[in-house]
């Protein structure tokens, strides 16, 4: 690990920040966790003395991800995911800042926990943790949280993770709170009524397997209403994560009518569809359901042309016993801190995504979407950066996993591009060559 105060100097390396449009090889220079330099001219004034200095020639520098959507046990499921835990596998994956959930016990819905959650986070974290306050109290979709004490607190965004809210005069009263306080509403778009007992996608693949699905409609229709509220209210409004293409159309019709609105998309969701349930592989339960080839390249298309804002790895860390049951029994999630950016790089090397709005989609966006102070690479912003090997191919092994959890969609999968190094603040908190497997 080096020295917080040491500047740092990373030379010849190829820059990747959309906050500025830039994609060219420079240098970047970093003294007292700040950015000093950054671009084709950085070492006009030298280097400063004492400095680290790091060739990064045929490397790739990137902002620090940041992740909006990230699930951890802490406090009350530390045997699933501890924040100390998350934030390793955050920092492996080259993921500087993330939003956690609120579905915690107690859950996340008052200042006394959210501000549990930022001192434990100060304490055992090595990257940023930015804690999400419920919407509503006890995520029992019934009586609104303190949305304005909560902001005041710091909090910066409001979720009920998992649930979706039925009752829509209480979700536009919620809204109305928001919008006077500019706190950001995230919800799920998942009705639970429609979804039932529903376990993968409905159609004729859940059929052959004898699963019951979860029809589109489940998502298409509180989505629909949702933007219906947000237009009435005028809030900030995101949707936590969409998995359809009519989904995608709903969102891009809203955009256009000028709503406030929002949309993130998941890893997996665009990566992988139904297909790869196979044999009942429940490491591929996930909720949404994994859908159809049709709508995962919805997805991409829509991420591409920016209807769809953010990519979020949706890390939702499972033990063993909730996953070693009959799918239908299995719970849902998958962990993917540490999958995110080699995943999401695979949209790149099949040229399905400029390589720009790859990286703009993990840090830029959220980072603006959250308000934060991260995501770029523009001199006076915190030193949070991923140093990238582009075209090193690697195999993703459970022995390499530093999760708690180990529920992965992508085990033994096979990625090209690497993360060498990650810096917090110009400190290093993860090496590629201080660990071993993978």
């Amino acid at each position: 690990m080096s020295d917080p105060l040491r500047p740092l100097v990373i030379e010849q390396v190829r820059i990747v920040d959309p906050a500025r449009s830039l994609d060219a090889v420079g240098s970047v220079v970093v003294a007292d966790g700040v950015i000093i330099a950054c671009g084709a001219d950085a070492l006009n004034q030298g280097r400063p003395d004492g400095a680290e200095v790091i060739d990064g020639r045929g490397l790739m520098l990137l902002p620090g991800l940041v992740d909006a959507r990230v699930f951890i046990g802490e406090p009350g499921g530390e045997h699933r995911e501890t924040i100390a835990s998350a934030s390793a596998a955050a920092a492996a994956g080259g993921v500087t800042s993330i939003l956690t959930m609120p579905d915690t016990n107690p859950v996340v819905d008052d200042v006394a926990i959210a501000e549990f959650v930022m001192r434990t986070a100060r304490d055992t974290s090595s990257i940023n943790v930015f804690p999400a306050a419920a919407l509503t109290r006890g995520l029992m979709g019934e009586e609104m949280t303190e949305i304005g004490l909560l902001s005041d607190a710091g909090v910066r965004a409001f979720t009920d993770g998992r649930n979706t809210i039925a009752n829509p005069a209480l979700l536009r009263r919620i809204m109305t709170y928001a919008r006077d306080f500019d706190a950001l509403v995230m919800h799920e778009t998942q009705d639970a009524a429609l979804s039932g007992d529903g376990v993968m996608n409905e159609g004729l693949l859940a059929s052959w397997l004898g699963l019951p699905g979860v029809p589109a409609e489940a998502e298409i229709i509180p989505l629909e209403r949702d933007l219906r509220l947000a237009a009435l209210t005028t809030c900030r409004y995101h949707a936590a994560k969409i998995s359809l293409g009519e989904s995608a159309e709903v969102i891009r019709r809203a955009k256009r009518r000028g709503i406030r609105a929002s949309a993130g998309v998941s890893i997996n969701h665009l990566s992988l569809n139904e297909n790869d349930i196979g044999e009942y592989r429940t490491y591929f339960r996930l909720a949404p359901p994994l859908r159809g080839e049709d709508d995962r390249s919805a997805m991409v298309a829509a991420l591409a042309d920016r209807t769809i804002d953010i990519i979020v790895s949706s890390h939702d860390p499972q033990d063993a016993d909730g996953k070693r049951r009959p799918f239908a029994e299995a719970e849902s999630g998958a962990i993917g801190l540490e999958t995110l950016l080699p995943a999401a790089l695979r949209l790149h090397h099949a040229g399905e995504i400029p390589l720009l709005r790859i990286v703009e989609a993990l840090t830029s966006a959220p980072a603006a979407l959250l308000g934060l102070d991260r995501g770029s690479l523009v001199p006076g912003r915190p030193a949070d950066m991923a140093l990238v090997d582009l075209d090193a191919p690697f195999i993703f092994s459970e022995d390499a996993i530093h999760s708690r959890s180990k529920n992965t969609a992508f085990e033994n999968a096979r990625f090209q591009g690497r993360v060498l190094r990650t810096f917090v603040a110009g400190r290093t908190v993860f090496s590629a060559t201080e660990t071993s497997g993978g």
